[in-house]
């Protein structure tokens, strides 16, 4: 990789004023040529390759540490949905076990989107103060913990007290992973990054269901509830891999010990003036400013939208295919064909918005074809069990998709560190509203068919995409005042 220091020189004079590159590629990889002109500026000339060598080394460790934590986050939130439902047919699921009414596991399953909200935007904060390295490695483990105790849970009380701990340690890990994106990544290198890390929760929904039916058939055993053993052992694996996390994941690209120093400086260059500082605090002028920008409070209500389908499906899907006659462990395991089909569906459109700059498109389309699958399932009759089960098998990986390219767009129209510490978790404490919206509109009492889910889910879909339309309006609009020069609105 080269980076060339060079004056204002035009494109056609880049090859005359550079020095020979070294041949051997251990050698230092960026050349400052001083002073060929008499002049202060300076323009960096990236080598391609070079650079895309460098994303790999951030990829592997910057992609893989977060979907793996996001993978077992997601596991750890939504394993209730399949507690509730595990070994029902025997007597022993959650809601069983601890004579739960309907109302309180719905609470159950709010305090942890209460907690959630309260602890997004200091945990952020937090973030910044104690590492990103350090910060993960520890929420990990205190969530990991916190399932575990869900295990040992014997009355309503426990559960809700255990419920609000494990929103408060989780509260911090998928808007800093967001956050963290900004530090490493241009712009539009970042919805299929958002992408692979929210298509680990398509993952976890998977490896959730396919785990719950293996542990089901230990139901028992040693005297314990198969929803106990759920658990156990899925809490038990977040704490094992806490650890790994705060030697593995990286901080900062101008502190990090694994990249060269012409590493450091080229994943620093490369980024300047499109992404966040590691070392740079947000300030109250910034608070402000960003807090009193209209344009953000639009961002938010799309992920309030997308919220109400994410929140919904991740917690009821298994009682919705319960809801399509399968029964028993059966429901557990026709859970996973939608999650598995969303991974390639969410990777899919956020390569597309990324590779043709069309987040807005993106976005609203996989919008309305949830939100058409949505209605879809409410209209069809209960007992078309196979049409609507192809129907959720369409909903659910498209309700997924909006991720990618919604959060890549927030991020690449964030102009600074200091409303990228802000907008980023406040983003997310608003997407509670729609969350906990989610808890309330699947009701048992309509089962098998669940109408007033379905359409308030398509409700949302279609108001999401109709923000990004306005939002790409409104953006559109700005881009056409711009003077030459200045940074252009992302679309």
């Amino acid at each position: 990789m080269v980076i060339s220091t060079l004056p204002h020189c035009v494109e056609a004079d880049i090859e005359a004023c550079s020095p020979d590159r070294e041949k051997d590629e251990k050698q230092a990889s960026i050349t400052h040529l001083e002073d060929a002109l008499d002049v202060d500026s300076e323009v960096y000339v990236v080598d391609e390759e070079a650079e895309r060598r460098l994303v790999r080394r951030i990829d592997l460790r910057m992609i893989t540490g977060s979907t793996a934590m996001y993978v077992l986050c997601f596991i750890d939130r939504s394993n209730i949905g399949n507690a509730k439902i595990l070994n029902n047919d025997t007597g022993n699921s959650l809601q069983q076990s601890l004579r739960l009414t309907n109302n309180q596991y719905i609470i159950a399953l709010m305090v942890f989107y209460v907690a959630y909200t309260v602890f997004e935007v200091p945990s952020n904060y937090l973030l910044k103060k104690y590492k990103p390295s350090r910060w993960f490695s520890f929420l990990m483990l205190a969530w990991g913990a916190m399932t575990m105790l869900i295990a040992a849970t014997r009355n309503y009380g426990g559960l809700l007290a255990t419920r609000f701990l494990l929103g408060m340690f989780e509260a911090g890990l998928f808007p800093g992973l967001i956050y963290c994106l900004t530090f490493w990544y241009k712009p539009n290198e970042r919805a299929v990054r958002v992408a692979l890390i929210v298509a680990g929760a398509t993952l976890g929904g998977a490896f959730g269901s396919a785990i719950a039916f293996g542990i089901g058939t230990v139901n028992g055993a040693h005297g314990l509830e198969g929803w106990r053993w759920l658990f156990l052992i899925e809490g038990a694996a977040s704490c094992f891999i806490a650890p790994f996390i705060l030697w593995f994941y990286p901080d900062y690209p101008e502190t990090v010990s694994w990249l060269s120093p012409e590493e450091r400086e080229l994943a620093t260059e490369r980024i300047k003036g499109v992404a966040s500082l590691g070392h740079e605090a947000i300030t109250w002028k910034d608070a402000r400013d960003t807090l009193l920008d209209w344009r953000l409070y639009l961002h938010h209500w799309i992920w309030i939208a997308y919220s109400v389908g994410f929140s919904s499906i991740s917690l009821f899907t298994p009682t919705i295919v319960q809801g399509l006659g399968f029964a028993g462990l059966r429901a557990q395991l026709f859970t996973v064909p939608p999650y598995a089909l969303a991974f390639f569906v969410v990777t899919a459109v956020a390569w597309i918005s990324d590779r043709f700059e069309m987040r807005a498109w993106a976005m609203a389309a996989s919008f309305a074809i949830c939100g058409i699958s949505f209605v879809i399932e409410g209209s069809l009759p209960p007992t078309a069990f196979t049409a609507r089960y192809a129907v959720l098998c369409v909903g659910v990986p498209f309700a997924y998709a909006v991720s990618g390219p919604t959060l890549s767009w927030l991020t690449g129209n964030l102009r600074g560190t200091g409303a990228s510490t802000l907008a980023v978790p406040l983003n997310g404490s608003f997407s509670t509203f729609g969350q906990i919206i989610g808890l309330f509109i699947y009701k048992t009492s309509e089962s098998p068919g669940f109408p007033t889910g379905h359409y308030t889910n398509a409700g949302f879909m279609f108001s999401g995409a109709l923000a990004g339309l306005v939002l790409r309006y409104v953006y559109t609009r700005r881009n056409r005042q711009l003077s030459p020069g200045e940074p252009r609105w992302r679309l």
